[in-house]
């Protein structure tokens, strides 16, 4: 006579659906979590990035310029000047307090609304580095043209090169000591530049005054692409 227990025992497996004896099938390996359907939008969108060029002559205030407006401590490739630069680079007003200058670049940047960036890339003052000038103004929108008027002729190569190149820029008089010591007409004319051009006073040390500036350069652009 066998036993309940004994029953019990040897059918077991049996009541799981596995024969007397077998070894249970492995247990199927879990499905993958699917992922969000709106996890695509939780990866943040590449910015959109305009090139400003900020050029000029010897000292007339590029790093500057940056500086006073970029969101980002400014990347700056000054080097200290020597004995050797007297007679070769004339700082005007300026040299009596100029210690450095720029051998490569300045860059600096601008966040806007819209995941806009605003780069922008100071050129070296002085005419030995004009060879770097074509690498930094590559895709470029435009330039700011820095203007001394004590010290103009160290403004004509900049001008010249944007023009010869068909690059918007805009001429920017700078007013060291906050005050415009010639007109623009007159600055235009000692510089001949077109009348296209547009022409404005900035003060290299003012957010507000650069604001201004590089809005007019973007303009001047977007209407030479709309011309």
């Amino acid at each position: 006579m066998v036993s309940a227990h004994s029953d019990l025992t040897s059918s077991g497996s049996e009541l799981y659906g596995v024969p007397s004896g077998a070894s249970p099938a492995p247990l199927p390996a879990p499905s993958p979590i699917p992922a969000p359907r709106h996890a695509a939008s939780m990866v943040p969108a590449a910015p959109t990035v305009v090139k400003i060029v900020i050029a000029g002559g010897f000292a007339v205030g590029k790093t500057t310029f940056i500086s006073s407006i970029s969101d980002i401590d400014p990347l700056s490739t000054e080097a200290a000047m020597t004995e050797h630069s007297l007679g070769v680079d004339h700082a005007g007003d300026a040299g009596a307090t100029k210690t450095t200058t720029t051998v490569a670049m300045d860059f600096g940047r601008i966040a806007l609304p819209g995941n806009l960036w605003l780069y922008l890339f100071g050129t070296p003052g002085q005419d030995r580095f004009l060879f770097m000038w074509d690498d930094l103004v590559r895709g470029a929108i435009g330039a700011v043209v820095l203007v001394d008027t004590e010290r103009l002729d160290q403004c004509f190569p900049a001008v010249d090169y944007f023009e010869t190149r068909g690059i918007p820029f805009v001429v920017a008089v700078n007013c060291f000591d906050g005050v415009a010591r010639h007109r623009l007409s007159d600055v235009r004319e000692a510089l001949a530049v077109p009348a296209e051009v547009p022409m404005v006073y900035t003060d290299a040390r003012s957010r507000a005054a650069t604001k201004q500036t590089l809005v007019a350069l973007v303009q001047h652009a977007m209407q030479r692409q709309t011309a």
